[in-house]
């Protein structure tokens, strides 16, 4: 079994990423690594609360390393945070080698990840890359999955969506423009139960707030 880290974002995607590497016979995921904005404490994109992060990873049975990210950071300060996250996975498991991603048809983003990991000495798996994600969404829902929207942009998506179940009415009501997995941005989710996790999360939805006059969050506390 091929130990292997497991790029996670709270949201739907990274945890069917999971399930999949899960069910695989030769890898075995050892840890999560997600991007944390310093001074929110939340999950950069998502906008997830570090306490419902490490909620997660504890229902996933897995441990998880914080790329540390200040506020309006460029992208060098990024690639610096996420190398740094790396290399403390790599002290904590000498030899870590692989990294997955949850990424589904976005090629240049693939690509990005590609000459990062390359520069950096990791190698990248997709294993839900080139899914059809309206079939993938239906999966999802039928496995067992449940998540709600955590980020709207309103630019793509009307606002109404944001806090909305990701389910299958939502998937009925969503714009033929709107990409069913949000892979375009449309959207991001936090992820509260689903077959990757021992037992599910208990939230309450809190207040949305628009930011960059774009994007609306919705905040989810932990009960």
């Amino acid at each position: 079994m091929t130990p292997i880290l497991l790029s996670w974002s709270g949201g739907k995607d990274a945890a069917w990423t999971l399930r999949a590497l899960r069910r695989r016979g030769d890898v075995e995921v050892v840890g999560l690594v997600t991007t944390v904005t310093e001074g929110y404490e939340r999950v950069a994109m998502q906008g997830i609360r570090r306490e419902l992060l490490h909620a997660q990873a504890d229902a996933a049975g897995l441990p998880v390393i914080e790329a540390r990210l200040p506020q309006r950071s460029d992208n060098a300060t990024y690639e610096a945070a996420f190398a740094a996250a790396l290399a403390q996975a790599r002290g904590r498991w000498p030899g870590l080698a692989d990294i997955a991603f949850g990424d589904l048809f976005l090629e240049d983003i693939k690509a990005y990840r590609d000459a990062l990991c390359a520069r950096l000495g990791w190698r990248p798996h997709y294993p839900l890359f080139g899914a059809d994600t309206a079939a993938l969404a239906r999966e999802m829902l039928a496995g067992g999955l449940r998540a709600f929207l955590a980020c709207v942009d309103t630019e793509q998506l009307d606002g109404g969506f944001g806090g909305r179940a990701f389910d299958a009415r939502l998937l009925a009501e969503l714009p033929p423009s709107v990409d069913p997995c949000g892979e375009r941005g449309e959207f991001h989710t936090l992820v509260v139960d689903g077959p990757m996790f021992a037992a599910p999360l208990a939230v309450e939805r809190g207040a949305s707030v628009l930011r960059e006059g774009r994007f609306l969050y919705t905040d989810f506390v932990p009960v």
